[in-house]
């Protein structure tokens, strides 16, 4: 069945991804020393229980799963962010030795993408289609 985690530990971590959620990392280690600076807890194992679980729930929240009894706003803003996200270098770029059909090159080529004219034909390739079920 796995570990159960009390009530308590889960009540304690909730409170304090909503309270200090931007200083909160995926990284248990970091999450027990800061654990340990804004709570007092009983014991060690306590706080690694603690801490163990706020891990979870950020790396949750990082994934984009909703958390239950973590306000909206908080993974709304998460979600925001990942999605405003713009890589340095297009993964499309970084591609090479792609062969793509003609009608998907001249799509390539009016959006004015710079990779398009490194695109070889290839005469066997062909579009896909949907298909309908």
């Amino acid at each position: 069945m796995g570990r159960v985690r009390t009530k308590t530990v889960k009540r304690s971590a909730r409170l304090i991804v909503e309270r200090y959620y931007a200083k909160l990392t995926s990284d248990f280690h970091l999450n027990k020393r800061l654990c340990d600076e804004v709570s007092v807890t009983p014991s060690k194992r306590m706080r690694n229980k603690i801490a163990g679980f706020v891990t979870h729930l950020i790396r949750r929240i990082e994934r984009g799963d909703n958390v239950r009894g973590i306000s909206l706003k908080l993974q709304e803003e998460e979600r925001e962010r990942r999605m405003d996200y713009v890589p340095d270098v297009s993964a499309l770029k970084a591609i090479e030795d792609v062969a793509v059909d003609k009608d998907t090159k001249a799509m390539l080529m009016e959006l004015d993408l710079s990779f398009a004219p490194a695109l070889k034909l290839d005469s066997g390739a062909k579009a896909r289609r949907p298909r309908r079920d």
